[in-house]
């Protein structure tokens, strides 16, 4: 007996996701609720798991690949389907390691090569300084030229330094957690460097440290990644039981259940009430960014937050007639967001007030129109700018936010990506919030939450009937913004949503 193993069936504000990563390769076998890949789309993480014991014999969709809600992307047998030559690849996997790792420990007495300075990369003046977030070498490990040796956290972004050559890693002179400046020297590699000559019992625990550290550190799932940054662990203390020595989320969760000193070591001392124990984290650079900003935009706004609800089913029947021939024609799929950013621009073309922002006691008006598009990445909840949208297609506006969903993913969203922008788009549907008041995100002075698509009985034309409808909230700086121009602002999205012709109309 085969079973499908299947992409979760995706909501309706979600057009398609990405195979993020599997967890088990052809001839594995998996028992029950064993989590099998990770299915991300552009807010969210979905985890795919084992409905029984078996043995995987078909993975049709790799990582990386773009799939669709409920579309079959591998299969899993008998127990007794296990190909073969698994065992022997398992078998010939240690060998071929000790292949790899011979060389190094045969390698001559290191030289000391030149000394590089390992330097923080030159801050814009907006950012005052950033934070050493995590070392990913050790004084003494090899390192080769690109290889990402350090993350530098600031408001906004993490920024990877690479070695400059291959070589040996020096000294560390600021260690995880020290704020630091631009163009700060945090470090040294020595350019040109090997490895000091080792016996074989010291080179063996050193390379199964670093085969645990790199696995703990660059091959982190997007779920387990949040699971660590949220219960406070360092990486590099778990122990991996998956592919390759991948930690999985059963590893973090007996990671906390252990009674090992490392486990002690990452909890706040508990006071002696049975389970009823607690630990204190440190927020993170940007979690207090966030909080600081909320804050001050509760305190420094008059803000208010009016409602309105759409009919989707327009758009719906719309996505529906073209999706096949648009994904053909641009190589993308149409999604909702592409409509949310066209309606939103029109609406801030027709009403300037909103397309504007607070400085001291001037209004200014803004000619262009940079929509911020919310993503929740593992560090954190951001708003990349998906900029001049006046002038985008709707395939361009898809792209434009699928690249920055992807940049935020992987932690590689610049500066450039996060400055700017005149008005917000939130979409808490995807996480199944039918109605919320958004924050605004300062300096702008206006921000529009869409929610989930849900079906109603309706009221149309003295019958009821069942639409999907999705409630809108905009919240906005009543200094700045009439009652007037909030509603009518809000009430021109419903429209051009309702009757998508209007778009291409200007009417």
């Amino acid at each position: 007996m085969s079973t499908e193993i299947k992409v979760p069936v995706l909501p309706e504000s979600v057009a398609d996701a990405s195979v993020a990563t599997w967890h088990v390769s052809v001839g594995d076998k998996v028992s029950r609720d064993q989590n099998l890949v990770d299915i991300e789309t552009d807010k969210v993480v979905l985890e795919v798991v084992a409905p029984h014991d078996g043995v995987i014999t078909e993975i049709s969709q790799e990582e990386g690949a773009t799939v669709l809600g409920d579309q079959v992307i591998g299969i899993i047998g008998d127990a007794d389907a296990a190909a073969p030559t698994e065992d022997a690849k398992r078998e010939a996997a240690p060998a071929s390691d000790k292949q790899e790792n011979a060389p190094a420990a045969q390698s001559a007495p290191a030289s000391e090569g030149k000394e590089v300075d390992i330097k923080v990369p030159v801050l814009p003046e907006s950012v005052a300084d950033a934070t050493v977030a995590t070392w990913h070498v050790q004084p003494g490990d090899a390192v080769t030229r690109d290889q990402n040796l350090v993350d530098i956290e600031t408001d906004k972004v993490v920024l990877e330094v690479v070695a400059q050559e291959d070589g040996v890693m020096g000294e560390i002179i600021h260690a995880e957690g020290d704020t630091v400046l631009g163009d700060q020297v945090i470090g040294k590699v020595k350019a040109g460097a090997a490895p000091a000559k080792s016996d074989a019992k010291a080179d063996a625990p050193a390379a199964a440290k670093d085969e645990s550290s790199t696995d703990s550190s660059d091959v982190l799932t997007p779920s387990v990644r949040r699971l660590i940054a949220e219960k406070g662990l360092d990486a590099s203390k778990i122990k991996g039981s998956g592919k390759n020595g991948r930690v999985t989320k059963e590893d973090v969760d007996q990671f906390l259940k252990s009674p090992a000193p490392a486990a002690k070591a990452e909890a706040a001392p508990a006071a002696p009430m049975g389970d009823r124990t607690q630990k204190r984290v440190p927020m993170t650079r940007l979690r207090k960014t966030i909080a600081n900003r909320l804050l001050e935009a509760k305190n420094s706004t008059a803000m208010l937050t009016t409602f309105n609800e759409v009919n989707m089913k327009p758009i719906m029947d719309l996505r529906k007639q073209y999706q096949e021939v648009f994904e053909k024609r641009h190589g993308i799929r149409l999604g909702f967001m592409s409509f949310y950013v066209k309606a939103v621009t029109e609406a801030l073309k027709r009403f300037p007030d909103v397309n504007a922002s607070i400085d001291g006691d001037d209004i200014v008006y803004h000619n262009y129109f940079d929509i911020s598009i919310a993503v929740s990445t593992p560090r954190g909840l951001v708003t990349p700018v998906l900029k001049d949208c006046d002038k985008l297609s709707v395939a361009e506006i898809e792209k434009g936010i699928r690249e920055l969903a992807l940049k935020g993913r992987d932690g590689k969203l610049t500066l450039d990506d996060m400055t700017g922008g005149n008005f917000t788009i939130t979409n808490g549907g995807v996480f199944g919030s039918l109605l919320s008041t958004p924050i605004i995100n300062l300096p702008q002075s206006s921000i529009l939450g869409m929610h989930k698509i849900q079906d109603r009985p309706m009221a149309v034309n003295g019958k009821v009937e069942i639409l999907p409808m999705m409630y809108l909230a905009l919240s906005y700086d009543h200094r700045q913004i009439d009652g007037k121009e909030s509603v009518g602002f809000l009430v021109t999205i419903k429209e051009l949503l309702e009757d998508p012709t209007r778009l291409l109309l200007d009417v």
